[in-house]
This record gives C-alpha cells, structure tokens and sequence, in this order.
C-alpha cells in the first residue's frame, strides 16, 4: 500500500471517531480478569491448625504464659505475667481479635506493646491497643485496683525514625527505643530484644522469650513454607541470609515465631528453610554463570541480542528480558527440589529468584556478563 493511501485511510478512520466533547461519553468496557491461577494444593502434612471459623483467630500455648495468636496469614505474640500482658506485634488483619484472645486467657490488664518492625501488616493495629487504657480489677499486692493504666511501646530506634517520616496514626511513635539490645521485665516474664543489623529491613529485630524458649524473627523464616515474594520483600538479602545462622547458633529456642501464616515452628523449620536459601543462592549463581556463556538458552548473545536489535535505544527492555529468563530458569531449577518440600513453592519462586539473582549481581559481585570486559 502507497503511504499516500494508508495516510488517507488513517485519517479518514480518525475522522470518524472524532469525539464530542459535548456529548455524554458511554464508559469504556472493562478489561477482562485473567483467569484464577490454580496453584499446587496444600497438603495436609503441610497444613497448619484449623482457624475457627467462629472466632477467627487460633491461640497456639507455648507454656509458662506465652502464646502465640494467628489468623492463618499473620501471627502476633503475648506473654501473661504477674504485672500485666506484654504483646508484640498487632497485625491489623487480626486487630480486635487480638484482645480478644488474650481476654479469653487472663483478665491482667496489656502493659507493654513491642514492635518487630516498622511495618503496617505487622503493627498496623497498634492503634487499637495503644489508644485503649484499661481498668485494673479489684485491689492487688500492688496497690493498682482501680487505676487505669497506658501500654508503654518499645521498639528499635531505626523502627521510630521509619515511622517518623510517614506519620501513620494507626502506629504511634514508640515511647521507648534502643539500638543493641533492651531486656523488658513485667513481673515474673522477661523478654530479651536485641538487633543484629538489616536483615527484613532497618530495625527488625529478635525477640526472644528465655524461659519459655520461644523466638521471635518477622519475615525471615516461614516455617514449612517459601519465603513470601521476593524473600518477603526484602531489603537487604546478604543480611537476609546470615539471619539464620544467627537464629540457629546463637539462641537456644524450641518454638519458632515468624510473623506469617498459620502455625509455628522449631529448629527443624529454620535448617529446612537454611537449606532452601542455600540452594536458591546456588542455583542463581550458576545460572548468571551459564548466561555469560554461548549457552543456547541462557547465553546473553542468544538471549540479548535480538531484544537490542528491536529496541536498539532502549537498554532496559534487554535487561528486563535478560532478568526473566534467568529468573525463570533458576526458580525452574529450585522447584525441581522444594516443589514437595516447601508449601508454596510454585506462587512465589520466580520473584524470589529475581530477587536473589539482582542481590549476586550488586551485592556479591556475580556479574555475568555484565563483568569488566
């Protein structure tokens, strides 16, 4: 066709679809939704507790007046002392609930409210604990009958200066903050805080309960499953990695709480998973490898070349095909050996993959072919 012609068609279309500015305009159709992915059932070996359905919420006892309450996605922490309730975390997903469970546990009023982290998901529903005084009941040893009393906050300094810069009402500034580590004592319970630097992100802190062995790390184990997308949102994945062997060699727990999901977990979790970022790491490392080769899939003249060629101004469109290729290919090389290990192993595994494969390439140095020539 003359381009005399098709620039005739062209405009003779565009005049016929002229809109009127006047006129009332009909709304454009919605695109149509994907259809519903169907991922690998859950097995029941890898299910956790039953939330009922009447109360929404499971409260899981780890003896000596520690427990651990979820709502199957999200997890928050309690312990009942003879001074009062020291809580950590309160998941807006889980909210009311949260009071309610300890309500059904003991009538001693919340004392202290401990943030893992800066996160909303996490402590998005501080509010509703942090602007709720409550009543004593009758007199006690103590001289408190009657009074009403505020929940003192704590959290790590970096948690108050994220949260400094975003103003959420729904998570007050921390009245307390410490920087290594802070022991928090309520009556008869002693909970030990202490940071080892960024792992989830700035501020995310171990939170460990001596006398009952439990051990509390948000984001960073999920006991019995993947890693949530992109290593759980990760901001820093070297810091990320060594958390586990700073869970695994330095505390002496049995019980294992993660912030996610639907049950706890032991050692046993945090060696499965270890294991799993290993093989991750791995397997992204040969696969960077691979792509500075002539490799026929992996090979970045094989795999860049013809995306340069169409897009000739335009670098990210070769990086970006470059980053799924290899990020499929590694999840494709991980979910060979997690797929019936790990629940959840095929949602989340590609992203999971970028993400460790971008960590090898600007904080380990693994370049590919992107290396000094």
């Amino acid at each position: 066709m003359q381009i005399s012609v098709l620039l005739a068609l062209l405009v003779s279309t565009a005049s016929s679809h002229v809109i009127n500015p006047h006129a009332p305009q009909a709304r454009a159709p919605a695109p149509a939704l994907a259809p519903a992915p169907q991922y690998r059932p859950i097995t029941a070996s890898q299910a956790g507790p039953a939330i009922p359905a009447s109360t929404g919420y499971y409260t899981e006892s780890f003896g000596g007046g520690a427990y651990m309450v979820t709502d199957g996605s999200y997890q928050a922490l309690f312990l009942v002392s003879t001074e009062g309730v020291i809580v950590v975390d309160c998941p807006p997903t889980i909210g009311m609930k949260l009071i309610y469970a300890i309500g059904n546990v003991t009538d001693q009023p919340i004392t202290h409210l401990v943030y893992s982290h800066s996160h909303a998901d996490h402590i998005g529903g501080a509010v509703l604990l942090v602007n709720r005084t409550q009543d004593y009941g009758k007199d006690n040893e103590n001289g408190k009958g009657g009074r009403r009393e505020e929940i003192v906050t704590i959290a790590h300094a970096e948690t108050a200066r994220l949260l400094s810069q975003v103003a959420d009402p729904n998570r007050p500034t921390p009245q307390k903050t410490f920087r290594d580590t802070y022991t928090l004592r309520s009556g008869n319970q002693t909970l030990e805080l202490s940071y080892k630097g960024q792992n989830h992100l700035d501020g995310n802190i171990f939170i460990f309960a001596p006398q009952q062995k439990v051990l509390m790390l948000v984001d960073v184990v999920y006991p019995g499953w993947t890693p949530f997308s992109r290593l759980g949102q990760v901001m820093n994945v070297p810091g990320f990695i060594a958390a586990h062997d700073q869970i695994l060699d330095e505390y002496n727990f049995e019980h294992f709480v993660g912030g996610h999901l639907d049950r706890s977990g032991v050692r046993a979790d945090v060696e499965i998973q270890r294991e799993y970022v290993r093989d991750l790491y791995d397997n992204c490392a040969e696969t960077i490898r691979l792509s500075a080769t002539d490799d026929p899939v992996l090979g970045a003249a094989n795999v860049l070349g013809p995306v340069a060629a169409l897009n000739p101004e335009n670098p990210w469109a070769a990086f970006d095909v470059y980053l799924k290729v290899t990020s499929e290919y590694c999840a494709n090389l991980t979910n060979a050996k997690w797929i019936d290990r790990l629940a959840g192993s095929d949602v989340f595994q590609v992203e999971n993959a970028e993400t460790m494969i971008e960590s090898l390439r600007i904080d380990y140095g693994v370049l590919g072919p992107f290396a000094n020539t």
